[in-house]
C-alpha cells in the first residue's frame, strides 16, 4: 500500500485524494499518532477520536486562510500531521519539539494557542468579527468537544457568537467523555440523540415547497410545521438547546464516516450565519486498550502499544498525588466534615479512592474551576470542610473566586496540584504562577512540603486552619522518604533549619528544599559553610528565623520552584524592607519572566539551574561575589 501520509506536506495535498484513500489516510495517521506517542507519551485517545474529522475538515476548508481553531487542543495531533509537521512529529512533547497544543509561532495553520478548556468560541467569534470589520471573506472554525462544553466559558461564547450571528461554524465533537466521564445536567442533554441531518435536508425542502404554495393553507401548515419541528427536536436532540443560542443545529452524524462528513461539511460551508454541527466520535477510535479505557489514554505516558500497559518505573516511590488522595482517605475516615470537589480530574488529582470510599462527600463539578471554588465556599460557610484539589495552572480560572474565598476568610482548602514545572504539556500547563497570585490575598495561608511525608503533616494542618489554606505540590514521585503513619499539626508560619552555617542563608521552599542541601553539602566541601532553611510557610512567612538569618549571616538566597515576579523571594524582600533590615545581599533563585517550554521536569530544572547542580554553581557565584576581597 502506498504511504500517503508520506506525500502530505500541506492540507492542500488532502484535497485530491479518493474517499478510499482518505479512508486509508486515516488509517496511517492513527498509525504515526500510536508510534510516536507510545515512545513520548501524549493525548492519545482524543487525537485519535477526531482522525476522520481532522482530514474532512481540511479536506472542505482551506486551512490556513480559512480558521480552524481546537479547543484545548489536545486532539490536534492528526492537524499537525496533515500541516507540514509529519517530519518533525517524532519529536512531539520533547525539549525543543513538535508541541503537544497549537500554537501560533510553530505553524501559520495553528492559529490560536490553546491548551487550557473552552476557549474555542469566544476567540473563534473574534476571529469572525475582525474578518468582518476588514472586509475579508473567509471561514471560521472551532472544534469543541471532549469535555469543554462542561466549561461555562463555552457557553458565554456561544451566547454571544448567536446574539451576533456572525457566519461561524461550531464542531461539536461529542465523544461522551472528557478525561474522566462527563458530568452534569447539560452533559447528559447532550446524549440525547436523533439523526438529523436528513430531517434537517427535508425540513427545508417542505419549508420551500408550503413557502412556493403563497397561499394561507400554505403557510399555515408551514407554522403548524415549525412547531412540530421545534417540539420534537427539544425532546428528542440537543438542537434546542443550540437553536435557543441562535444557531442553526446539524446532526448528530457519525464522525467517522468520511464520505457523511465531507458531505455535510460542504453543505455547511455554504452558510452565511451561525451553524452548530453535532459530530459524534469515539474516544480512542482505532486502538482498542484506549477505546476500553479512555480516561487513562486521555494523557499517558510511554506504552507498549502491543499491550497498551503503561512503562512504569519499578519501585518508584508514590507520587505526590497519591500520597495527598490516601492522606485525604485517612483523614475523611475520621471527620465527617471533610468533602472532597475535583474539576473534572478524579483521576489526576488523585481522589478516585475518596469517591469510591465516600461518594456523598465527593463531588465533580466539570471543568468549572470558577464553580468548583464557589461551591466549596459554600460547603465550608455551612461548617464543612471542603477540599478543592486542582491543577495549580487550572485554578488560574477562579482566581475571583479565590478572592471572594478569603475575602470571607472561609475555610477552603487548596490542593493545587502539578505545582512548578509539570514536563512535556509545556506553557499552558505549568504551574508556576500560583505563590505569586495566590500570595497577595489577605487571609491565605500557603504551605509547601519538602516531601512526601510532609505533604501528610500540612494536609492535616491545613484541615485545622479556620482559614483558607493552599497546600501546593508537585507533579511526580515523591523522594521515598518514610511516610508517618500518626499526623501531626505543624506549627503555624514556623519554618525548620536543617543545616547550620554562618557563611550565608539558603531559604528554600517545597521542591527546591533537597537540591538546596545537596548544594550546601558540596560547598562545605569547599569551605563554605550555608545555613539550610526550610521555609515551608510562604505566606505567613517565619518573620523571626528569616530575620535572625539575614542579620546573622549578611547574606539570603532564596529558592523557589516559581516565578520569580511576586513569589517567595519577592515576599522576602518585602519582609527586609518592611523591618528596615540593610546591608543584606539577597539573590533570588526562580524561573524568569518568560514562559517556560516544554520538556522532562530534570530537562528543565537543570535549564534554569534549578538542579542540585546549577544551584551549586549559583551559590559558588554569590558567595564569590559577596565575600570580603
Amino acid at each position: 500500500m502506498t504511504e500517503l501520509l508520506a506525500t502530505i506536506h500541506s492540507p492542500d495535498d488532502v484535497k485530491g485524494l479518493s474517499l478510499k484513500d482518505l479512508e486509508n489516510l486515516a488509517v496511517e495517521v492513527r498509525d504515526a499518532i500510536l508510534r510516536v506517542c507510545s515512545e513520548n507519551g501524549g493525548h492519545v485517545a482524543p487525537s485519535l477520536g477526531v482522525v476522520e474529522l481532522t482530514i474532512a475538515l481540511h479536506r472542505v476548508f482551506d486551512s490556513p486562510r480559512d480558521r480552524i481553531l481546537w479547543d484545548v487542543g489536545h486532539q490536534a495531533y492528526a492537524h499537525k500531521l496533515l500541516t507540514g509537521r509529519r517530519d518533525r512529529f517524532s519529536t512531539l512533547r520533547r525539549l525543543g519539539g513538535v508541541s503537544g497544543f497549537p500554537k501560533r509561532c510553530e505553524s501559520p495553520h495553528d492559529v490560536f494557542d490553546a491548551g487550557h478548556s473552552s476557549t474555542s468560541v469566544s476567540a473563534a467569534l473574534g476571529f469572525a468579527a475582525a474578518r468582518d470589520l476588514k472586509g475579508e471573506r473567509n471561514k471560521v472554525i472551532a472544534v469543541i468537544g471532549d469535555g469543554s462544553m462542561t466549561g461555562g466559558l463555552a457557553y458565554e461564547g456561544l451566547n454571544n457568537a448567536g446574539h451576533l450571528n456572525k457566519d461561524l461554524i461550531v464542531i461539536l465533537n461529542d465523544n461522551e467523555m472528557s478525561i474522566a466521564e462527563n458530568v452534569g445536567a447539560l452533559s447528559s442533554f447532550l446524549n440525547r440523540t436523533m439523526t438529523s441531518e436528513f430531517v434537517h435536508r427535508i425540513k427545508k425542502e417542505v419549508e420551500g415547497f408550503l413557502r412556493s404554495l403563497d397561499s394561507d393553507v400554505g403557510r399555515g401548515v408551514l407554522r403548524v410545521a415549525q412547531k412540530a419541528e421545534k417540539s420534537l427536536k427539544g425532546l428528542f436532540t440537543p438542537g434546542m438547546l443550540f437553536q435557543a443560542f441562535g444557531f442553526e443545529y446539524i446532526g448528530p452524524i457519525d464522525g467517522h464516516n468520511l464520505e457523511r462528513l465531507i458531505r455535510t461539511l460542504e453543505g455547511v460551508k455554504k452558510f452565511d450565519n451561525a451553524v452548530l454541527v453535532h459530530v459524534l466520535t469515539k474516544k480512542g477510535k482505532g486502538y482498542p486498550p484506549a477505546e476500553e479505557n479512555p480516561s487513562l489514554f486521555h494523557g499517558v505516558g510511554p506504552f507498549d502499544r502491543e499491550s497498551g500497559v503503561v512503562r512504569s518505573s519499578k519501585g518508584a516511590p508514590s507520587s505526590y498525588t497519591a500520597v495527598f488522595g490516601n492522606t485525604l482517605c485517612a483523614i475523611a475516615s475520621q471527620d465527617e466534615r471533610v468533602v472532597a470537589i475535583t474539576a473534572a480530574m478524579p483521576d489526576g488529582t488523585g481522589l478516585t479512592a475518596f469517591a469510591e470510599e465516600f461518594p456523598d462527600r465527593f463531588f465533580d463539578v466539570g471543568i468549572c474551576e470558577q464553580h468548583g471554588v464557589t461551591f466549596a465556599a459554600g460547603l465550608a460557610a455551612e461548617g464543612l470542610r471542603p477540599v478543592f484539589a486542582v491543577y495549580s495552572t487550572f485554578l488560574q480560572r477562579a482566581f475571583d473566586q479565590v478572592f471572594d474565598v478569603c475575602l470571607q476568610n472561609l475555610p477552603v482548602v487548596f490542593a493545587v496540584d502539578r505545582a512548578g514545572v509539570v514536563g512535556n504539556d509545556g506553557p499552558t500547563h505549568h504551574g508556576l504562577f500560583d505563590l505569586s497570585y495566590l500570595r497577595i490575598f489577605p487571609h491565605m495561608t500557603i504551605m509547601a512540603p519538602s516531601d512526601e511525608n510532609e505533604l501528610r503533616h500540612m494536609l492535616f494542618t491545613a484541615l485545622r486552619v479556620d482559614g483558607p489554606v493552599a497546600v501546593r505540590y508537585p507533579r511526580g514521585s515523591g523522594w521515598g522518604v518514610p511516610l508517618h503513619e500518626a499526623l501531626v499539626e505543624i506549627p503555624m508560619g514556623k519554618g525548620e533549619i536543617l543545616r547550620q552555617g554562618n557563611a550565608g542563608a539558603v531559604l528554600a521552599v517545597g521542591t527546591m528544599v533537597r537540591p538546596a542541601l545537596a548544594a550546601a553539602a558540596l560547598l562545605a566541601d569547599e569551605g563554605i559553610q550555608l545555613c539550610v532553611v526550610n521555609a515551608r510557610f510562604i505566606k505567613p512567612l517565619d518573620r523571626e528565623l528569616i530575620l535572625d538569618c539575614a542579620r546573622r549571616t549578611g547574606t539570603i538566597i532564596t529558592i523557589e520552584e516559581n516565578a520569580l515576579e511576586g513569589g517567595f523571594g519577592a515576599a522576602v524582600l518585602e519582609l527586609l524592607e518592611e523591618e528596615g533590615v540593610a546591608g543584606v545581599n539577597v539573590r533570588r533563585l526562580g524561573f524568569p519572566d518568560r514562559y517556560v517550554e516544554q520538556g522532562e521536569q530534570s530537562e528543565l530544572r537543570a535549564m534554569y539551574g534549578l538542579d542540585a547542580e546549577g544551584i551549586t554553581r549559583a551559590l559558588r557565584e554569590f558567595m564569590t561575589e559577596t565575600s570580603p576581597s
